[in-house]
């Protein structure tokens, strides 16, 4: 059998409204990763003081969990195929790429501001409430680690346009040379010993995944037979396996994530199928009335819900812990059989008040855009400016300086993709 990547003659279905199937996949994705994040925080209580660590680091539970828990291939693969239909939907109605990637610069940046500026004052004030630096650095530094996601996101929002056209004229050989150059990068990266060559799959890999949401979104994946792709999940579980098991890629999912190697293609190749496989009931149980509301409250409160989990992770870590110091309570030490007795409620919790926050501050990610520049140099300069704001907080961590330098490149981000400043005035046309 030749399996072709064509464009689709005619919309798909769901290109005429959103896909609540799609949606309710989605929310499940934010709800993991949510729970990975917060069972990996480990407080403990010595002599010598509060002790915060990955309490995933180095278990035989952690990578096992993984194969269940690593969702952000299909995240991305998600995020293209929602992305592709946006955009196509407003190039129908005469919207331009530059209208596409300055509303979605806009998205993504003004709520990240919020958390940024929050984030520097409770690290301002647990200094000068007397907190031993050491501590503010560290959760400074676990504050920063989710925000990888943030910066690819933006850069593969940002390439949409230029790659959905690029998918159009050409969809297999887009995609084959995106995956090629992953393991082209994986390759280098196993001969010369140098992890810092993995870094470039931040682009390859993730830029792969959304390349294949492309493909879903053109409705290809779901044409083909079942038996095709059942076949293709398995076939790609199964080259998994064998390259974990040949040395080549860790069994723990969460260590192929950075740098992120060819592995990640794997696991989104194998739950893009399941995806396409579960449509059908997807779709039937989002339109039930709980279903639906619970989608539509993570829908709409995606990236604040994102941005605002690890803070409410590490208020709840520092809040265990001042409760240990002032009563004497004993925490129980990560893995052991109190640890996971108290590890239902801990997830309450954080789910509840993840929600609580997600729910006052929602209204961030609906703030209407004014009117963007049609500028293509404001619109470029913009997305470098956002992504200098989140890889300053990776690389140097977050603390009170780096987190207002990183406002204020993400203000001027947000200044750039705003009509009315002088600028050459070539638009970004849509394709």
């Amino acid at each position: 059998m030749v399996i072709t990547l064509t464009a689709p003659r005619t919309a798909t279905a769901s290109a005429a409204g959103r896909d609540t199937g799609i949606d309710l996949a989605r929310a499940i994705c934010v709800v993991i990763v949510v729970l990975l994040h917060a069972v990996m925080v480990g407080v403990t209580v010595t002599p010598a003081g509060p002790v915060f660590a990955n309490a995933a680091e180095g278990t035989a539970w952690f990578a096992p969990l993984t194969w269940v828990a690593q969702i952000m291939p299909l995240f991305f693969v998600i995020g293209g195929y929602a992305g592709a239909l946006a955009y196509r939907r407003m190039r129908r109605t005469g919207g331009t790429a530059g209208a596409f990637v300055a509303a979605r610069v806009h998205r993504l940046l003004v709520p990240a501001l919020l958390t940024f500026a929050v984030v520097a004052v409770a690290l301002a004030a647990l200094l000068a409430a007397g907190v031993d630096g050491e501590l503010v650095r560290i959760a400074g530094f676990r504050y920063a680690q989710p925000l990888w996601f943030l910066a690819v996101f933006l850069l593969c929002q940002a390439l949409l346009p230029a790659l959905l056209a690029a998918h159009e004229r050409a969809p297999l050989r887009t995609i084959l040379l995106l995956v090629a150059a992953a393991g082209a990068v994986d390759a280098m990266r196993a001969a010369t010993g140098i992890d810092a060559i993995g870094m470039l799959n931040l682009a390859f890999v993730w830029l792969a995944l959304q390349q294949l949401g492309f493909v879903m979104a053109d409705g290809t994946i779901d044409a083909l037979r079942r038996r095709t792709r059942v076949g293709i999940g398995v076939v790609a579980v199964a080259v998994l396996a064998a390259s974990m098991v040949g040395g080549v890629f860790s069994p723990d999912l969460y260590e192929n994530l950075n740098p992120p190697t060819v592995a990640l293609l794997l696991v989104g190749t194998a739950q893009t199928a399941l995806l396409s496989l579960l449509r059908a009931p997807l779709a039937a149980a989002s339109r039930r009335p709980a279903v639906a509301a619970f989608t539509g409250f993570v829908t709409a409160r995606t990236m604040t819900i994102y941005l605002w989990h690890m803070p409410v992770l590490l208020a709840m870590a520092g809040a265990s812990a001042l409760v240990a110091l002032t009563t004497g309570l004993e925490l129980p030490d990560p893995s052991s059989p109190a640890w996971w007795l108290t590890r239902v409620p801990w997830f309450v919790v954080a789910l509840s008040l993840t929600a609580v926050v997600a729910w006052a501050l929602a209204g961030l990610e609906r703030r209407r855009m004014p009117r963007p520049t049609a500028s293509v140099a404001h619109i470029c300069h913009a997305v470098l400016l956002g992504l200098a704001a989140i890889v300053l907080l990776l690389a140097a961590g977050t603390s009170v300086l780096t987190a207002i330098a990183a406002i204020a490149l993400g203000l001027c981000a947000l200044a750039r993709i705003r009509a009315g400043a002088p600028g050459p005035d070539r638009v970004l046309t849509a394709g």
